[in-house]
C-alpha cells in the first residue's frame, strides 16, 4: 500500500520539479543552494562559513576597507556584516579599527591568521568546486563562469538581511 502511494505521488513531485526547475531563475537558485550546502560542509573543518570567507577574500583583495564600503561591495546588510566581523574579530582573522582620518568610520583589515585560514579555505573550495562541477567539461565551466560574470556585472541588487543568511551567520 505504501509503495502504491509513493508511486502515485512521484509523478506529481517530478512534474512540479520540472516546472520549477525549468525556469532559469529557479534553476539557478536551486543550483546555488546545492553549491552553498557543499561549501558549508567543506569549510566546516576550517571553522568558517561561505559568508565569512567572502569577507576575508574581499579584505585580502582590497586591503584595509571601510566597514560601509565592505557592506556595499559584498551586498550585505550592515547589521549582518557587523555579526560577520564580530566573528572574524573574535577568531583573530580580521581587525576593525577607527579610521584615523574620520573617527566615525571603522576600517577592517585581514590579519596574518586570516590569510593562513584563507589558504586552507582555498584548498577546500577548489576540491568542492572540482567535485560539484565534474559533470561539466573545462570549456563548459569557462563558459558558465563567463555567463555568470556577465550577469553579475549587470545585476543591481539591494543588500539583504535574510535572503543570504545561510546557517545563522
Amino acid at each position: 500500500m505504501f509503495q502504491d502511494m509513493a508511486q502515485m505521488q512521484s509523478p506529481v513531485i517530478t512534474a512540479e520539479r520540472e516546472i520549477i526547475g525549468g525556469k532559469i531563475g529557479f534553476l539557478l537558485a536551486q543550483v546555488a543552494r546545492a553549491a552553498t550546502r557543499r561549501y558549508v560542509t567543506a569549510l566546516a573543518p576550517a571553522g568558517i562559513n561561505p559568508r565569512q570567507t567572502a569577507v576575508l577574500f574581499e579584505l585580502r583583495r582590497d586591503g584595509a576597507t571601510s566597514q560601509q564600503a565592505l557592506s556595499e561591495i559584498l551586498d550585505v546588510d550592515p547589521t549582518i556584516l557587523v555579526g560577520l566581523l564580530n566573528f572574524l574579530g573574535d577568531e583573530g582573522l580580521a581587525v576593525r579599527r577607527r579610521d584615523p582620518t574620520d573617527r566615525r568610520r571603522h576600517v577592517v583589515e585581514i590579519t596574518k591568521r586570516g590569510m593562513k585560514r584563507l589558504s586552507v579555505v582555498e584548498h577546500a573550495a577548489r576540491q568542492t568546486e572540482d567535485e560539484f562541477f565534474a559533470p561539466l567539461s573545462l570549456e563548459e565551466r569557462e563558459q558558465l563562469t563567463g555567463l555568470l560574470m556577465r550577469l553579475a556585472e549587470t545585476t543591481e541588487t539591494e543588500p539583504t538581511s535574510d535572503l543570504m543568511n545561510v546557517h545563522g551567520d
